[in-house]
């Protein structure tokens, strides 16, 4: 692409670059990342590399680990405050809530402490070897817990009620034993946690209940001791009025009111028979037998009367009749004689019996009145045994309604034990090489930010409008020839054609075409501005017009030794601005070129005084008479007022900027010099574009790999 229509196209796709829509410029930050990479890639191949390398050493290297993994059920509590139904669980928050309280639970040091001194992992030896602590009871509890933490994982199943515990350790004994530890303790301590009130109360009643149980034992045995010392015999208890026992029944006691109530009946019975006795009364049975003989006596008188009516004296039946009432007569006269002596008789055996009971009384009475004091210490040791029984009955009731009340079931299961597992899960090789790759990557990617961060070079030409307000009129490749010159000698070499579009869009700066007068300039030296200066006066040479170039950098003059020409030191723009010479005397001619050299000449000792004055300008101004262009080679901005000077005397400035090499600050800072030396900067020719530019679009076919060769090709 060599033509003007090319270049032009150029130039309005750097154009429309110059007035990006929102957020391009994220979107161009990350294709300076992607460049950064490209440049970066054998580094980048490299640090993915060792990563991997890295994770293949590490899974060597590691220790095997194996873990065991034991599984339990954490129910929802709910209670029942009725047999009738249970209550509904209770809400999905508060059931999210009371789980992960568990799971933090599973994981604290609380429960590790539990899990080492239940297993006495301090003092095993077959666990301190599996970790390296070969020495038994020289591990701090503190060191033991965050070890146990730290192997500990706890791992709920989603959507489920189960935890999986799971250990890891060297070896896979260790693995299980705490893995079960681990469990079985957390269901030991979420049992006394829910029951452990009832617990502690059981534990204390125990005690209480054994200790009464010794009290109620050697009371009891008390009160059979005295009893049998003082030869008490204890037929029953008495209660006084309230209920409580206050004395005893002894046997002494027992017969005393056993006498005293047979005394009253004989004394009784003793005043009956005497009364019967004075009275001449019969008994039962005397009576009865008198009054069956009277009767019948009465009886065979009447039978007589009337067999008298009917039969004379001497009937027989008469006669038999008076024999029988004679007989009765007699019978009834025997029946009181019997009756007295039975009375007497029964006087007597009662007066007898009641004085052998009334003396068996007073002795019974006396033996009682002795046991009446061994009766009330009898009664206190008594009540002793009662209250120590009563106390021993009641705790052992309450034990026992506690048992039935903490038996209650734990809301925590053990589903599955750990079991020994069959081969170790770490160090994993691809886990390992996944790690090592992700890890360089990431500092693959940090090693791209912090180039990218650092490099503030001008990547995208189209920065050159939008940073700094100013058209890019060219881009020109790098190119690798040893002799630069003979490749802008060559019209088809793609440097070459690069210039001459560059020309062609200097024609459309001002109405009359290209300037005629025109300072190229950069920021820095080695940026391609006197390889640009050439170029340009060669492709204006070309198009058939007279050129001049001027080199006026006299603090780094070689413009003739780059083009290959020789001059005298003594003529040049240091004599010509002296007044020691004139305009004529001091160009030389470049005839490969075409155009015409004003060289520096001698190195002034004050340039920028030499240069600040009229004499630059009327230099200009005299060679506009023989010449269509003059265009002025100026020393960089940065650090020197040269070239502001020098951009009082043409019309305006060509910026020359390096990319991929200067820093997009230092062309601000440069172009604010600028600006502040009220120069008209027409545009910039951006220089020495690569395969890092292409991303871009800008590579125009000059097939990158170019360059201007070594730096001491370009005096500037």
């Amino acid at each position: 692409m060599t033509d003007t229509s090319s270049a032009i196209s150029d130039q309005g796709r750097a154009s429309s670059a110059g007035s990006p829509q929102e957020g391009e410029g994220f979107s161009l930050d990350l294709e300076r990342f992607w460049i950064q990479a490209l440049d970066l890639k054998y580094w980048l191949l490299g640090i993915v590399a060792l990563g991997l390398i890295a994770g293949l050493v590490v899974t060597l290297l590691s220790t095997s680990l194996y873990r065991a993994t034991a599984r339990i059920e954490i129910s929802q509590v709910t209670e029942n405050i009725t047999d009738a139904r249970p209550l509904n669980n209770a809400s999905r928050r508060s059931d999210l809530q009371y789980h992960q309280t568990q799971y933090e639970l599973l994981r604290s040091k609380f429960l590790s402490e539990r899990v080492s001194q239940a297993g006495n992992l301090a003092r095993n030896e077959e666990f301190l070897a599996a970790f390296g602590l070969t020495e038994a009871g020289a591990v701090s509890q503190r060191q033991l817990d965050s070890l146990l933490r730290s192997n500990v994982s706890i791992q709920p199943l989603d959507n489920t009620s189960l935890v999986d515990i799971s250990f890891s350790s060297p070896s896979k004994a260790i693995s299980v034993l705490v893995a079960d530890l681990w469990a079985q303790e957390y269901l030991d301590a979420n049992y006394e946690k829910r029951f452990g009130a009832n617990i502690e109360a059981r534990e204390f009643l125990e005690g209480q209940i054994e200790e009464l149980r010794e009290k109620l034992a050697i009371s009891e045995r008390e009160l059979v001791d005295y009893a049998n010392a003082n030869q008490l015999v204890i037929l029953d208890s008495v209660g006084d009025s309230s209920g409580s026992e206050t004395a005893t029944q002894t046997l002494v006691g027992a017969e005393l009111q056993a006498l005293n109530t047979a005394l009253a009946a004989a004394t009784t019975e003793r005043i009956q028979a005497e009364s019967a006795l004075r009275a001449g009364a019969t008994g039962e049975a005397g009576a009865a037998s008198s009054a069956a003989l009277r009767g019948r006596l009465a009886e065979a008188r009447a039978q007589l009367a009337e067999l008298r009516s009917k039969f004379g004296p001497e009937y027989p039946a008469i006669k038999a009749k008076q024999a029988e009432i004679k007989s009765l007569g007699e019978a009834i006269a025997g029946e009181g004689s019997i009756d007295n002596q039975a009375l007497t008789a029964a006087f007597r055996k009662s007066s007898l019996q009641e004085k052998a009971l009334r003396e068996k009384l007073n002795r019974a009475k006396d033996a009682f009145l002795g046991q009446q004091g061994q009766g009330i210490q009898y009664g206190i040791l008594k009540r002793e045994v009662d209250t120590n029984r009563e106390l021993y009955e009641a705790l052992l009731q309450r034990y026992k309604e506690l048992e039935a009340a903490g038996a209650g079931k734990n809301n925590v299961t053990l589903i599955d034990a750990a079991e020994e597992p069959e081969s170790a899960y770490a160090p994993s090789l691809p886990r390992n090489l996944l790690a090592g790759l992700i890890a360089s990557l990431l500092i693959a990617a940090g090693l791209v930010y912090l180039r990218e961060a650092m490099d503030q070079t001008i990547r995208d030409p189209s920065v050159v409008r939008r940073k700094f307000g100013i058209t890019p009129l060219g881009l020109i490749p790098r190119v690798e020839a040893d002799d630069i010159v003979e490749e802008l000698v060559r019209r088809s070499s793609e440097i070459s054609e690069a210039y001459a579009a560059a020309r062609t869009n200097m024609t459309f700066l001002t109405s009359n075409g290209a300037p005629r007068t025109l300072m190229l300039t950069s920021t820095r030296p080695n940026e391609g501005k006197s390889i640009s200066s050439v170029a340009l006066a060669r492709s204006f040479v070309q198009l058939g017009r007279t050129v001049l170039l001027i080199d006026a950098d006299l603090r780094h003059s070689g413009l003739s030794d780059f083009i290959g020409i020789s001059s005298d030191p003594m003529l040049g723009l240091s004599a010509l601005l002296s007044g020691k010479e004139t305009l004529q005397t001091s160009t030389v001619p470049v005839d490969p070129h075409g155009f015409d050299l004003l060289p520096t000449g001698q190195k002034p000792p004050n340039p920028v005084e030499l240069l600040s004055g009229p004499g630059l300008r009327g230099v200009v101004q005299l060679a506009l008479e023989h010449y269509d262009h003059v265009i002025v080679d100026g020393a960089p901005v940065l650090g020197l007022a040269d070239a502001l000077e020098v951009s009082r005397s043409v019309e305006g400035v060509i910026y020359i900027i390096e990319s991929n090499g200067v820093n997009i600050r230092a062309v601000q800072t440069a172009l604010g010099r600028l600006a502040g030396a009220n120069a008209n900067v027409f545009g910039a020719i951006v220089t020495k574009l690569d395969q890092r530019n292409s991303a871009y679009g800008y590579g125009y076919g000059y097939g990158y790999g170019y360059g201007y060769g070594d730096p001491d090709d370009d005096k500037s």
